[in-house]
């Protein structure tokens, strides 16, 4: 088994042997897929999507492990970094600015990383996957250490982007996690903790934006929301951290506070203003029955939990 932080070589064979890989597998029953009507089609991919819950579930202790890993880090100061590349950079982009907009986590807190930089989230940069030095290049530029999460995403579990990068936050003792569609993978040998959501073969062969993507898509999500509950993110399953930039989002922030509080509109609205739009300040001040500053005050001293600003 290859050691967190051994792993050198920046120009593997990437091919060797990737026809033993489920994620390659051809599946014989859909071998005339050209041939079929539409509508067999559609519940053919239906059927393929529907079995992918149960392949994450199957995941659900090490998944459980992993977030815990990664929230007792994140409690202390450290960041959540994403690795990918292909379909898994780009489900990554969307999941770390999907944390700011839904948790209000600031700019740098979760970070994604993709193969060919920015512009691979809009374009196909797929020949930048097998540069492992580039991967460890921006893990070192990002300065990660021991508080730090990095969790590498490869459908296959040896995209070298994403081996190197994981390679290098292990020798620099920061978290790593593993998200593959294999088990005892290589990039699984290099984390801590290894998340191997098996799908079995593609609809299309090798075509891992499928099922694999929708696992990986399945799994972020509960990695990221999970760790923001645990940071207190929320207030039972409402999320009270939020910026209201846009009238839907200053809408949902007045949901919000009523079904936190139980108030009418007019009492929602006041505390809200008083609050600066402030959904945590506003449950704490209706709730507990006090001005919009010595609820600002509560939460500072709670760091910024609501449950906890109430006692």
């Amino acid at each position: 088994m290859t050691h967190p932080g051994t792993h050198s070589g920046s120009t593997p064979d990437v091919a060797a042997g990737l026809d033993d890989l489920p994620t390659e597998a051809w599946e014989p029953g859909a071998a005339d897929l050209d041939l079929r009507p539409t509508a067999d089609l559609v519940a053919l991919m239906n059927e393929q999507d529907a079995t992918v819950p149960a392949a994450v579930a199957r995941s659900a202790d090490r998944l459980t492990g992993a977030i815990d890993a990664i929230a007792e880090r994140m409690q202390d100061g450290g960041r959540l970094v994403y690795v990918g590349a292909g379909t898994s950079g780009r489900l990554a982009v969307v999941d770390a600015a999907e944390c700011e907009s839904t948790f209000s986590t600031p700019p740098g807190l979760v970070v994604a990383l993709i193969a060919g930089g920015a512009a691979a989230a809009a374009s196909a940069q797929e020949h930048a996957e097998d540069d492992e030095d580039a991967g460890r290049r921006e893990i070192r530029s990002l300065d990660i250490g021991p508080a730090d999460s990095v969790v590498g995403l490869s459908a296959s579990g040896r995209t070298p982007y994403v081996v190197g990068a994981v390679a290098e936050a292990a020798a620099a003792g920061a978290l790593t996690v593993a998200v593959t569609s294999v088990e005892a993978s290589e990039l699984g040998a290099l984390a801590e903790h290894e998340i191997a959501v098996v799908v079995g073969p593609e609809v299309i062969a090798g075509s891992t934006r499928l099922k694999a993507g929708t696992a990986q898509k399945l799994v972020l999500n509960t990695i990221s929301t999970v760790v923001m509950v645990r940071l207190g993110k929320t207030y039972g399953n409402l999320m009270v951290d939020l910026v209201a930039s846009n009238a839907k989002l200053r809408d949902r922030v007045r949901r919000i506070v009523r079904h936190a509080t139980g108030a009418g509109r007019d009492e929602v609205d006041a505390a809200l203003e008083a609050a600066d739009g402030d959904a945590r300040v506003a449950i704490v001040s209706l709730v507990a029955g006090v001005d919009a500053t010595e609820a600002r005050s509560r939460l500072v001293a709670a760091g910024g939990v609501v449950r906890k600003a109430l006692g």
